[in-house]
């Protein structure tokens, strides 16, 4: 008979109880200032070195974990030439070996730079005006993904207040992630030597699909986003005496789209850029949709009209919750985000106008390749242009999606206890939309690495939108979460060859 270890050392009450004091007397404070400062990511902020806002949020975040005074915590800013700054920081583990060479790390991750200010924000609120309101921190950019580095640290000192061996732990914090994460494989490479054996990957960047228990993220989607721009003249001319002969840029702008996307269904027609769903996420998604039923599509705010006295709400291209979940997480879509060379309305005059550009963003299964996809897109949207019309396709971005390995068992069970604790509910598994490039990045680097993805961004959230919000009583229970997982994981590998830990009382 294989020797059973005592259940988890961390007493799951007085560690919410801890991070819950924490974030009450100061870490929403240090967010309501963080969501004031429009630190916009470089893709939106080119001018980002010399507006000085990336590095003031970086400072501060910095600033305020040399305070917290962790125990065995060192940090420092990381500069490369000509890239946005990172925060590395490293904490010795207290168990037996954490710090030899080779021993298992946990490696925290989040990013401080933001999304622009969109439009819509309710009348009383603001992208950069944080207002807290029944629990809930708005402004952009608090749950994406400010709150990653407060949390990360509050969760390492709830350790440290009930003195709860934990492995060895690194942090690092970007400001380039809405940006694809465009300068962060540099960093991996420079600090890879003091990252060590990551064996537990927290990334605090993604979402839940409820409030009621712990979500694991198991699967993101890739990107890919750039420039179409058709140009048919070289400057503006009278409609009324060039339409019909010179060909509209819009009219050719939705022929080449019509190569790329079926504008009934949606569906995107390059085969390649499609992939088949393995058998365990169709399984995760069907489990999922039994919990979240129709909240899957009725989370969004639809648009809606009063009609004959009854309201007529949009709907959504599936009503069919395990169709909902795949479609936003396994299929690519195109989304069309910004548009140029359109005058406003109120200054649009009868002029045939010499070009269309729009922003294309395009987000692709976790299997299929984001560089390759990139280069087939380029070549379908450019080559043979309608009327010989000038047809250009600017890559900004691109990074391919990630299927998470399988869990462990150590780490299935240490996220069911912390949920059972925490929320009273079992962890629910769920795949996102969204893209984290380095989720990839790091499956590539650490084959072995379990890989805790979570995150805020629950129902009605509305990262990158108007008014976005944090839950703040969510935030603590995962908080509280992510500690409970970092002392299971000192606990596993202190087991006897073979010895299944004990669950927690």
């Amino acid at each position: 008979m294989n020797a059973r270890v005592p259940p988890i050392a961390l007493e799951p009450a007085l560690a919410l109880d801890r991070v819950s004091q924490a974030w009450d007397s100061d870490i929403v404070r240090q967010l309501t200032d963080y969501i004031a400062i429009p630190a916009k990511s470089p893709m939106f902020a080119p001018d980002w070195a010399a507006q000085g806002l990336l590095d003031t949020v970086l400072r501060n975040a910095a600033t305020w974990v040399d305070a917290q005074k962790v125990a065995g915590l060192k940090l420092e800013i990381v500069r490369l030439e000509g890239r946005t700054p990172v925060l590395f920081f490293e904490v010795e583990g207290t168990q037996p070996g954490a710090n030899a060479p080779g021993a298992p790390t946990v490696l925290m991750y989040g990013h401080l730079d933001k999304q622009p200010e969109f439009e819509g924000w309710r009348s009383d609120l603001g992208p950069w005006t944080p207002k807290y309101e029944d629990g809930k921190l708005y402004g952009r950019g608090g749950a994406d993904d400010g709150y990653a580095v407060y949390a990360s640290v509050a969760a390492v000192q709830a350790l440290k207040s009930q003195n709860v061996p934990h492995p060895r732990i690194v942090g690092l914090i970007e400001t380039a992630e809405e940006s694809g994460s465009r300068d962060l494989l540099p960093y991996i490479d420079a600090l890879r030597p003091r990252l060590g054996e990551v064996e537990l990957v927290i990334c605090l960047d993604s979402g839940a699909g409820n409030y009621d228990q712990l979500w694991l993220t198991t699967s993101l989607r890739g990107m890919a986003s750039g420039t179409l721009k058709v140009e048919i003249l070289t400057e503006g001319i009278h409609s009324g005496d060039a339409s019909g002969l010179v060909p509209s840029s819009f009219r050719i702008m939705r022929q080449v789209l019509d190569r790329l996307e079926d504008s009934k269904t949606g569906r995107l027609l390059p085969q390649s850029f499609h992939c088949q769903v393995p058998a365990d996420r169709l399984a995760q998604a069907q489990a999922t949709a039994a919990i979240l039923g129709e909240e899957v599509y009725r989370r969004f705010p639809w648009a809606h009209y009063d009609c004959g006295g009854s309201t007529t709400f949009a709907l959504p291209t599936t009503t069919d919750p395990v169709q909902a979940l795949l479609k936003r997480t396994w299929e690519p879509t195109l989304s069309v985000t910004g548009a140029e060379g359109f005058p406003t309305l109120q200054n649009a005059g009868n002029v045939l106008r010499p070009y269309t550009a729009f922003k294309l963003s395009l987000r692709l299964p976790p299997l299929v390749d984001a560089a390759q996809a990139v280069q087939e897109l380029k070549a379908l949207l450019e080559d043979n242009a309608p009327y010989q019309a000038k047809v250009t396709f600017e890559s900004l971005s691109g990074a391919t999606g990630w299927n998470a390995p399988a869990t462990t068992p150590w780490f299935e069970r240490a996220l069911n206890e912390a949920s059972q604790a925490h929320f009273g509910a079992p962890c629910g598994y769920i795949g996102q939309g969204g893209t984290i490039p380095l989720m990839n990045m790091l499956s590539e680097g650490f084959p072995t690495a379990q890989m805790m993805v979570c995150g805020v961004l629950g129902p009605k959230s509305n990262a990158h939108g108007p008014n976005e919000f944090l839950h703040v009583p969510y935030a603590k229970r995962l908080t509280a979460s992510v500690a409970h997982v970092m002392a299971a994981m000192a606990q596993a590998q202190a087991a006897p060859q073979g010895a299944a830990p004990a669950a927690a009382p």
